[in-house]
């Protein structure tokens, strides 16, 4: 089904263990989401036997996700890019930045009024894109976009997988709480026979 919006746009930062296994921090507000673009690049592999296809590999290789939003705060720039904010609250961005890692969620309104909503576990975003004009006859808006790549993570589920998206419509939840609490925490994979408590 389609959708027709876009809100809540989040992320939270990630801690690793000695082993890379990600901890996530409690989910805030990135900005006011205007797009976000996600498309995804696979490792595909084909064997040959008897003269045909015999068997086709495709697996997550990685992703790119594009978000254009309303505008980026200095203390979202810094956790996203690894830019600094100085003694005078100004944000200074470095030939060596690098920011680490995030988990980034949203929802998207569909077009039957439901939200299908998003995590996506591990993003390293690059420097925002900015165009800028002067104003002329007419108001033209300008606002900043910025660009992740999309990792798996490190850290396993119960299958021994290596989730990237985790993605849900409401009303195909079996448990209600896992909508209310989507931004109170990044969801982890349950592979239980009952809701977890």
């Amino acid at each position: 089904m389609a959708t027709i919006g876009l809100d809540k746009l989040f992320y939270a930062k990630i801690t690793e263990d000695k082993d890379g296994n990600e901890t996530y921090a409690t989910p805030v507000q990135l900005a006011k989401a205007m797009t976000a673009d996600l498309s995804v690049e696979l490792a595909e592999a084909t064997l040959y036997a008897d003269d045909g296809a015999s068997e086709i590999v495709k697996e997550f290789k990685s992703g790119t996700l594009s978000l254009g939003v309303d505008d980026l705060g200095g203390s979202v720039a810094s956790d996203l890019t690894g830019a600094v904010i100085d003694s005078n609250g100004v944000v200074i961005s470095t030939a060596e930045d690098g920011g680490d890692p995030v988990a980034v969620g949203f929802r998207a309104k569909k077009s039957n009024g439901k939200y299908r909503y998003f995590w996506l576990y591990r993003v390293k975003f690059g420097i925002p894109a900015t165009a800028l004009a002067t104003k002329g006859d007419s108001i033209t808006f300008n606002t900043p976009t910025i660009e992740g790549t999309i990792m798996r993570r490190n850290k396993v589920d119960s299958k021994g997988k290596h989730p990237w998206k985790a993605e849900v419509t409401e009303g195909d939840v079996l448990d209600p709480d896992v909508i209310t609490n989507w931004y109170k925490t990044v969801y982890e994979p349950y592979f239980g026979a009952s809701a977890p408590v």
